[in-house]
């Protein structure tokens, strides 16, 4: 997380709102051990369930019990050059959006796998409607039982939430904007166009 508090004013709600929109993030625990995992994050607001493959290092970890982790949730970024702002005395600098979720992650009965595998798959089948959504009534019983025996469910429960949305708001609104314009047209990252509407808005 960037350490500048004017990249940390969104609000909790907003900041979950982007985590559960992008529901993938990198799993990071002690170690560090990192896995890049899909995820959902309960109605609540107060967990996240995700599963792992059985042999992932972190899940061999959780076998010893419970454990602090942490997920890195990424969104657009993009480097910004000191000529977009057309203002003197300025340096480079990457424009992005990023959130973590941490708290205590805990393994969780074999039996809520399935469970899990079919609401993770319902939330982003919903997201390419009109195609008719895949569900696991689509494989055949034995496969579907010994694909399901390789991965574990997992359970983090949340105990805080932080988010950096570092687009130039520390600069004129002219300024801003102006560099908002060269980053939609540069590609010099991941969802540029995305990141320039989310610097127009701030």
């Amino acid at each position: 997380m960037h350490p500048n508090q004017v990249f940390h004013t969104e609000t909790e709600a907003r900041n979950l709102a982007f985590a559960r929109q992008r529901s993938f993030g990198i799993l990071a625990v002690e170690g560090p051990l990192l896995a890049h995992v899909p995820f959902l994050i309960s109605a609540e607001a107060n967990s996240i369930g995700l599963h792992l493959v059985r042999s992932n290092p972190i899940a061999r970890a959780l076998r010893g019990g419970p454990c602090a982790a942490r997920i890195a949730v990424s969104g657009p970024d993009s480097y910004v050059s000191p000529d977009w702002y057309e203002v003197d005395d300025q340096v480079p600098t990457w424009n992005y959006v990023a959130v973590h979720l941490w708290g205590t992650l805990e393994l969780r009965p074999q039996e809520e796998l399935r469970g899990l595998i079919e609401a993770q798959s319902k939330f982003f089948e919903e997201k390419l409607a009109p195609k008719p959504p895949w569900t696991t009534a689509k494989m055949t019983p034995e496969v579907l039982e010994k694909m399901m025996q390789q991965i574990v469910p997992c359970r983090l429960q949340i105990e805080g939430i932080d988010g950096t949305w570092k687009l130039n708001q520390n600069k004129p609104d002219e300024v801003r904007l102006r560099a908002a314009d060269k980053v939609a047209q540069a590609e010099l990252g991941v969802d540029t166009g995305t990141l320039a509407a989310m610097m127009r808005d701030t």
